[in-house]
């Protein structure tokens, strides 16, 4: 009889090799003179191999086992550095997890492409006052009828204390543990592919949190400093399963756990001199995986480099990235919406910056960033790379969350205004991104919090946020205790406001937006040598040039007239009274119009 073939979809790959599903343990600590395993409380000793990595099999043991590791004649037993499942903390033994025991019903999923998607931010732990992965999934709805078509995660690896950003990370593979844990994230992705949403998720390579970094304990993983501290060793001595603990991490996350992409934190603090840089070997193993599993996988990266290689094909000497963000398309939506000038916003003041950025994808693409000191960036080439392989948006959780307060554009501009910007994102040629509550001009801010127990060291976060924000001119008084309870309460969505005015009507108009972006391809098209701009002198009334399709945004605080060159034939979608006139359009202040030509 032949074997029936599973599911493309099915978890067919290896039992995690080495994590004790079948008793077996692995762990490299290439300069340990002994290591051994603690198993549900009993030691055994590992054998060394020649590569560095120590293996011991243990009768009895599988999923569901306690397991650490011991090294040298160090008492403390340490989780293992490749844990998929952390029950009882960082500093907690790691439990072994069996993959293939999760039933999937989504056999049936074939994927989403990024491009021409609408991407949703979400951090689980505030998302909802439960904070957990079951109860974002009981909003997923919400989701759906927004019609959005990628909930990007922010990071779910575990890290010290309850509720946190995610980003100081110290065990890569596992899932924090009060979110839910390993089978919480299958389950929430199982719901999302049952509506049509495609999951990414935040993954955080360049750096590890200040609790619980057990990792260079077992071998040299790091080497030099970026930003944020040590910097991942990817191209010196024994960087070989270095490298080798990212590349499956992330493959296990996507093989695994059914996700359909990832977002790489902060790739340009991944320092690496090799011939084939990392990011282009995870795109060629990311393809390969998409090819087997037969649906599409997507990586987006996060770079401050504005270059343009970072999602060029491999083939043509790029790193092959599916899409970067763009946060010099937020800065300039930001300034001509707001009017602040400070910091790195500076740069991006001025009558032509908004339509030029939109025009080109980075502003400084070559041009001096005063911010850095510096010339900064590299031009896009327009007529090559499509829009679509980068993301636009109004707010991410590293714009808002790196505020004093965490306050929100809402807090500063009109809901004619937010229209407007949510309509020079949605109809621009870029991959549209939304943050969590944006759709509603949530009044919640999101400001940073986090839960260390270690005092010594929550102390040193609250003195660290006072002093930064210091040096960026706000009071010391405007910073929120980053430990405190209330914090992190604070920025819980209300899922009362969206039944509310104004919040009812912002939320209203996105929805009204996102349809037409999927109704209408030309505002979806990518192509940015078919995209123009216009822009008065003042840079306040702008006109997007799609297909047949103008959208015509008024920034001003007083009516405009724009000539369209020829009389449309209909207002499509208008956030005013958009009024026709032979070929010229009038439109109210603070408001758009979308017209067909």
């Amino acid at each position: 009889m032949p074997a029936t073939p599973h599911s493309s979809h099915a978890d067919t790959a290896p039992h995690s090799p080495g994590r004790g599903v079948c008793g077996d343990f692995s762990v490299w600590a290439p300069r340990a003179e002994r290591v051994r395993v603690r198993a549900d409380g009993s030691d055994h000793p590992m054998e060394r191999a020649d590569d560095g990595w120590w293996h011991a099999r243990v009768e009895g043991a599988g999923p569901g086992t306690s397991y650490a590791y011991l090294l040298d004649d160090d008492p403390q037993p340490l989780p293992d550095p490749r844990s998929l499942w952390q029950p009882h903390g960082v500093h907690g033994p790691s439990r072994v997890l069996d993959h293939t025991a999760h039933t999937w019903s989504d056999h049936t999923w074939t994927g989403r492409p990024l491009a021409g998607g609408v991407v949703y931010e979400l951090h689980v732990g505030t998302f909802t006052p439960e904070g957990t992965l079951t109860a974002a999934a009981d909003r997923l709805d919400h989701l759906a009828d927004l019609g959005v078509t990628h909930v990007e995660l922010l990071p779910l690896n575990a890290f010290d204390g309850t509720h946190g950003w995610g980003y100081d990370g110290v065990l890569w593979s596992a899932v924090h543990a009060p979110y839910g844990g390993p089978d919480a994230l299958k389950a929430f992705v199982d719901a999302c592919h049952r509506r049509g949403l495609a999951v990414l998720l935040d993954v955080v390579y360049n750096h590890l949190g200040p609790s619980g970094a057990y990792l260079p304990r077992f071998g040299p993983y790091f080497s030099g400093e970026n930003d944020w501290g040590p910097s991942l060793n990817l191209d010196g001595p024994d960087s070989d399963p270095v490298r080798r603990l990212v590349l499956d991490g992330a493959l296990d996350w996507l093989r695994h756990y059914h996700l359909d992409g990832l977002r790489l934190d902060a790739v340009h603090a991944l320092r690496d001199d090799r011939a084939v840089p990392l990011l282009a070997e995870l795109s060629a193993e990311v393809e390969a995986l998409a090819t087997g599993l037969g649906r599409p996988l997507s990586l987006v990266a996060e770079s401050d480099r504005n270059d343009p290689r970072t999602v060029l094909a491999r083939e043509a000497g790029g790193l092959g990235m599916t899409a970067q963000w763009s946060d010099d398309l937020h800065h300039a939506l930001h300034v001509a919406l707001t009017g602040e000038n400070h910091g790195y916003y500076a740069d991006f003041e001025g009558p032509s910056v908004l339509a030029e950025t939109l025009r080109r994808v980075f502003w400084h693409d070559g041009t001096r960033s005063t911010f850095r000191g510096r010339g900064h960036g590299a031009p896009v080439d327009t007529a090559r790379l499509p829009g679509s392989r980068f993301l636009g948006y109004l707010g991410t959780h590293d714009q808002i969350g790196n505020r004093a307060r965490g306050d929100r554009m809402g807090e500063h501009v009109s809901p004619g205004l937010l229209a407007c910007g949510a309509a020079l994102v949605l109809c621009s040629p870029y991959t549209p991104m939304v943050f969590m509550g944006e759709e509603w001009a949530a009044t919640t801010p999101w400001p940073f919090f986090a839960s260390f127990a270690d005092p010594d060291l929550a102390e040193g976060v609250r003195r660290g946020r006072r002093r930064e924000f210091a040096a960026l001119g706000w009071a010391e008084e405007e910073v929120p205790d980053p430990m405190d309870p209330a914090t992190r309460d604070s920025a819980v969505l209300d899922w009362t406001e969206p039944s509310r005015e104004p919040h009812a009507r912002v939320l209203e108009v996105h929805r009204a937006l996102i349809a037409l972006r999927r109704a209408e391809p030309e505002l979806a098209d990518p192509r940015l040598d078919r995209f123009r701009v216009d822009a008065d002198r003042d840079g306040r009334v702008l006109t997007l040039h799609r297909g047949s399709l103008r959208l015509v945004c008024n920034l001003g605080d007083r009516e405009a007239a724009v000539d369209l060159g020829a009389e449309p034939r209909a207002v499509v979608l208008d956030s005013g009274r958009a009024k026709i006139e032979a070929s010229t359009v009038t439109v109210p202040e603070e408001s758009f119009a979308v017209l067909r030509m």
